[in-house]
Formats: structure tokens, C-alpha cells, sequence
């Protein structure tokens, strides 16, 4: 099988030799994208220009929500029943990220 496929290819080269076709002219693949006659270059900086645009966009944005505060709301009342605590911790009377209250 292998010696055929040899022979195909070498008898496909002699008859383009012959015809006078040169074995480079191959046909150039072309893909979908690069169908059309665009300018690289010219899409290139459009989409940089549009790029920088969004950045500056983004940015300003983000400055402006950032810059506007936000609601402070009261602290809630100290309900007694909140520290209920019916024995200790073992790392000591209080909880790990409580605030320390040693009045109880």
C-alpha cells in the first residue's frame, strides 16, 4: 500500500513536470476572515481606539460610583437575649471575633 501511494505521488509530480505546471503553484488556502480586502492596520487602531475608549469609560465610572458614599444605618438596640451564653467557651468567656464584654 505504501508503494502505491509512493508511486501515485511520484507519477503526479512527473505529469505536472511535463504539463509545465511548476509544482509550487499550489492553490493558497483562504480563510473566512481574510476574505474581504480590509485593512489591517486600520482595524487594528480602531479596535486600540475603542479598547482606551472602554478603559476611560470603566474607570470613570467605577471614580464616580465609588465617590458617592453610602448610607450609614443606626446600630441596632442591645436585646439582652442576643448573648445568651448557658456555658464558656473553651477559649474563655467570650466568642473569638466578639467584641469583649466582661460585665456579664
Amino acid at each position: 500500500m505504501v508503494s502505491s501511494m509512493v508511486r501515485s505521488g511520484f507519477l503526479r509530480t512527473a505529469l505536472r513536470a511535463r504539463n509545465g505546471a511548476p509544482s509550487s503553484n499550489v492553490p493558497k488556502r483562504n480563510f473566512a476572515s481574510s476574505s474581504g480586502h480590509h485593512d489591517d492596520a486600520y482595524e487594528t487602531a480602531k479596535w486600540e481606539k475603542i479598547t482606551y475608549l472602554g478603559i476611560a469609560s470603566c474607570t470613570a465610572l467605577a471614580f464616580y460610583i465609588l465617590s458617592k458614599g453610602h448610607p450609614h444605618h443606626e446600630e441596632p438596640p442591645a436585646y439582652p437575649y442576643l448573648h445568651v451564653r448557658n456555658k464558656e467557651f473553651p477559649w474563655g468567656p467570650d466568642g473569638l471575633f466578639e467584641v469583649k464584654h466582661h460585665d456579664h
